[in-house]
């Protein structure tokens, strides 16, 4: 069958991580850009970006933005992975109910006789 990589299970597989992984990273995202203070440990914070300002929260704000921003691309990649794995559970049950159709045509040829 062409366009077939992987099997059932692995298809399977990748449809429940990537369910996973747009759940969980859309969650970190919206917590990201609502600038939650418990992901505080988790911005990249440099010497600088913590130095005396007329604005001193604005640069950390940015930096949530921007790990927001990152989590939402990732969460979109695994919804591409997930309709990758979907199209393979397709392919899949096409490649069964042809073999199934070619085994009913055999044993109907084999037994009519």
């Amino acid at each position: 069958m062409r366009g077939l990589i992987c099997g059932p299970k692995l298809a399977a597989c990748g449809i429940v991580l990537s369910m996973w992984g747009v759940i969980m990273l859309g969650m970190l995202g919206i917590f990201f850009t609502t600038h939650s203070a418990v992901l505080i440990e988790d911005v990249p914070l440099k010497d600088e970006d913590l130095t005396p300002d007329p604005n001193p929260p604005q640069r950390i704000y940015e930096l949530y933005n921007k790990v927001g921003y990152n989590c939402f691309i990732a969460a979109a990649i695994y919804i591409l992975f997930g309709a990758f794995s979907c199209c393979q559970m397709k392919l899949n049950k096409q490649k069964v109910s042809s073999s199934i159709q070619l085994l009913d045509f055999y044993f109907l040829f084999m037994f009519s006789f």
